[in-house]
C-alpha cells in the first residue's frame, strides 16, 4: 500500500518470480556442490595417474565457470530486480533487518568469483596441492553464502520469535535454519552429480566417459541418502498451519510435490542404473532427461517452500500482497483507499465504485491472482459469485480460506471489489438484493451463493442429497470439515442451515431451483412509476383474483396510458396475488 504496483494481469509477477528464482537456484546450487565435485574429481584424476580425467575435470571447470559466473551472475541480480519491482515492502524489509548478513555474503561471493578464475585458469599450472587448496577455498565460500541466504530465507517461512522481537540473531537461526541448510547441501551435491552427467556425456574418450559416469552416479546416491532424513527434518519444524498445507492442505503444493516426487523417482532409477551399474548407457539424451529431473526437483521444493508461507510473504510479519499484519486493523478501520499512497480514488462515491474497485484489487488480490492468466485466474475462480454473494465472502475470506490474506478496508470497500469483481469483470448486477422473508427457495439460494460458490457450481450437487432428508442435509453442513479440509462447517444460525439444506436438497434434482416470484417486487417494478399501492387498496373490491389476472392482459383497454402487463407467467400471477392482497388496504 505504500508502494506503485507493476501490474501484469495476464502474467503475475509472482510468475515471473519462480521463472527467474527456480532457474537461479539451479544454477547456484550447482554452484556451491559443483565446487565441491570439481575438488575430488581432480583427486581422483591425481590418484589414478590419469590425465585423460584431469582434462575432462578441466573441461567441466570451464563449463562450471561460465554457468555460474555468468548466467548464474545474471539471475542472481535478475531476482533482486524482479523482487524490488513485485514485492517491494518485503524486499525492502529484509534488507533493513539482514543487512549485515547481506553484506557478508557479497563478500563471500567475491572470494568465489576470484576463487573460480584461479581454479580454472592455473589448472595445470601450478602445484596441485595449492590448486586443490583454491578449490577448497572456493567451495567453502560458496558454502558461506549458501550459509548466509539461508538463515535469511528461512526467516521467511519460520520467523520463530524474530517476528515480534526483530532480533538478527533470533531471525537468522531461525526454527527451519539446521534442517534447510543440510537438506539445501544435499540437493547442491545432488544436482553436482547431474551436471557431471552431462559433461561425461559430451566426453569422446569413452573409457573417462564410464569412469566420469560412475563417479557421478556414486556421488548423487550419496546425495539421496543425505536428503531425505533432512527433508522429513525440515518438514517436521514447520509451523503447523505451513505443515499442513504441505502434507496435503493445499492442491497446489500437492501438484508442485507430485511432480518433484517424478523428477527424484526419474532421477534415481537414471543414478543406479545409466549412472553406477550400466554407466555406458550415459548419452547425451539420458543426461539432459537427468537435468531436467533435477530441475524438477529443485523447482518443486521451491514452488512448496514458496506456497508454504501463505497467505504471507515473510511469515507472521507481512502478508503476500505487502501489508504488514500490525497494520491490517488500525487500516481497516480507517480505510484502504484513505490510507494507501498510489490509488486515484481516494473516496467511495456512487460513480467510481468499479474504479475503486480495481484499484483495490491490484492493490490487494494480484500478487496471488491474475486476470485472464493460467495462475488463479480470478475470472475464473469467481465466475458462479454473485455480487451479494462476493461482498459478504471477501469480508470473511481469510475464515474460509486461511491461506488467503484477510481483506484489509471497510466493509464499503469490500463492496467495491466485489463491484469491480463482478460487474467489472463478469458483466454481472451490481444492485444489493434481498430474498423476500417469504421465499425460502430465493433465501436459500442466496446463502448457498455467499457459502459454497466459490467453490461449487449448482451443478457439482446434481444427485448429491437426492436421498437425503432436508434435515440430514443440515447435518451433513454441520461436518464439511470432516469431509474436506478444504472446506469448513457451516456457520449460520439454525434457520439458515435449514433453509440452505432445502436448497440443496431441491438442487440435487440436476436443476436449479426456480426461486418464487415476489408480488411486490414485480409491483414495484412495474407499477410504481405511475401507482402507489395505497392507492389502489379500493380498486378491486369485489374482484376475484383470477379476474384481475384477467385483467393484467387488457390494461390498455382500460387506459391509453396503460400497457397490458408483459411479464412472465409467474410474476403475472404473483402480481395478481399482491394486488388481491391489497383488498382493504392489506
Amino acid at each position: 500500500m505504500n508502494y506503485p504496483v507493476w501490474y501484469l494481469p495476464e502474467i503475475g509477477g509472482g510468475t515471473l518470480i519462480a521463472l527467474i528464482a527456480v532457474l537461479h537456484v539451479f544454477v547456484s546450487h550447482f554452484a556451491v556442490g559443483g565446487g565441491l565435485y570439481l575438488i575430488y574429481a581432480e583427486k581422483k584424476g591425481l590418484r589414478e595417474s590419469n590425465q585423460a580425467i584431469l582434462d575432462f575435470v578441466k573441461m567441466h571447470a570451464r563449463f562450471f565457470l561460465l554457468l555460474t559466473m555468468v548466467f548464474g551472475s545474471i539471475t542472481g541480480v535478475g531476482i533482486w530486480f524482479i523482487i524490488a519491482l513485485v514485492n517491494p515492502a518485503a524486499t525492502s524489509f529484509l534488507i533493513h533487518n539482514f543487512v549485515f548478513g547481506w553484506a557478508a555474503e557479497w563478500v563471500f561471493f567475491m572470494v568465489e568469483i576470484a576463487a573460480a578464475f584461479v581454479f580454472y585458469y592455473m589448472f595445470g599450472k601450478m602445484e596441485w596441492k595449492d590448486h586443490l587448496q583454491v578449490g577448497w577455498l572456493y567451495f567453502i565460500a560458496a558454502w558461506m553464502s549458501l550459509f548466509l541466504i539461508n538463515g535469511i530465507i528461512c526467516a521467511m517461512l519460520t520467523p520463530g520469535e524474530w517476528a515480534e522481537t526483530g532480533d538478527f540473531w533470533q531471525g537468522f537461526f531461525n526454527p527451519s535454519f539446521f534442517p534447510s541448510l543440510l537438506f539445501r547441501t544435499f540437493i547442491a551435491v545432488l544436482l553436482a552429480g547431474c551436471y557431471g552427467y552431462l559433461s561425461a556425456s559430451w566426453s569422446k574418450d569413452q573409457e573417462v566417459k564410464r569412469s566420469m559416469t560412475r563417479f557421478s552416479g556414486i556421488w548423487a546416491l550419496i546425495a539421496f541418502a543425505g536428503a531425505v532424513p533432512s527433508a522429513i527434518w525440515y518438514v517436521a519444524v514447520l509451523p503447523s498451519p505451513a505443515q499442513g498445507l504441505v502434507l496435503g492442505k493445499s492442491p497446489t503444493i500437492v501438484w508442485a510435490l507430485q511432480w518433484g516426487a517424478g523428477g527424484v523417482g526419474l532421477l534415481l532409477v537414471i543414478t543406479l542404473i545409466a549412472g553406477i551399474a550400466r554407466p555406458g548407457l550415459n548419452n547425451k539424451a539420458v543426461a539432459c532427461v537427468a537435468m531436467i529431473c533435477g530441475l524438477m526437483t529443485i523447482g518443486a521444493f521451491e514452488w512448496v517452500r514458496e506456497a508454504a508461507r501463505r497467505p504471507y510473504v515473510i511469515n507472521e510479519v507481512i502478508y503476500s500482497n505487502g501489508i504488514f499484519k500490525k497494520d491490517v486493523a488500525p487500516v481497516s478501520e480507517k480505510g484502504f483507499l484513505t490510507s494507501a499512497i498510489w490509488v486515484r480514488n481516494k473516496e467511495l462515491t456512487g460513480k467510481n465504485k468499479v474504479s475503486a474497485g480495481k484499484e483495490l484489487f491490484i492493490q490487494q488480490c494480484y500478487a496471488c491472482h491474475t486476470l485472464g492468466g493460467s495462475n488463479n485466474d480470478i475470472a475464473g475462480l469467481t465466475e458462479n459469485m454473485s455480487y451479494s454473494a462476493l461482498s459478504k465472502y471477501i469480508l470473511r475470506i481469510h475464515e474460509v480460506r486461511y491461506f488467503m490474506p484477510p481483506f484489509v478496508g471497510t466493509e464499503t470497500e469490500a463492496r467495491a471489489l466485489a463491484a469491480y469483481i463482478a460487474g467489472g469483470i463478469h458483466g454481472k448486477e451490481i444492485v444489493d438484493k434481498k430474498p423476500a422473508a417469504d421465499d425460502p427457495v430465493a433465501q436459500g439460494k442466496v446463502l448457498f451463493e455467499e457459502s459454497c460458490s466459490s467453490c461449487h457450481a449448482l451443478e457439482d450437487i446434481s444427485g448429491t442429497f437426492v436421498d437425503m432428508e432436508n434435515e440430514e442435509v443440515g447435518e451433513v453442513l454441520l461436518t464439511l470439515g470432516e469431509i474436506s479440509d478444504e472446506m469448513e462447517a457451516f456457520s449460520g444460525t439454525d434457520q439458515e442451515r435449514g433453509l440452505l439444506a432445502g436448497f440443496l436438497k431441491m438442487a440435487s434434482s440436476g436443476e436449479e431451483p426456480v426461486p418464487a416470484v415476489n408480488g411486490q417486487t414485480v409491483f414495484e417494478d412495474s407499477c410504481s412509476a405511475c401507482h402507489a399501492a395505497e392507492d389502489l387498496t379500493d380498486s378491486f373490491g369485489g374482484v376475484e383474483q383470477e379476474e384481475i389476472r384477467t385483467t393484467l392482459a387488457t390494461l390498455d383497454e382500460i387506459s391509453d396510458e396503460m400497457v397490458p402487463f408483459d411479464g412472465s407467467e409467474a410474476e403475472a400471477a404473483a402480481l395478481a396475488d399482491y394486488l388481491n392482497a391489497l383488498k382493504g388496504g392489506n
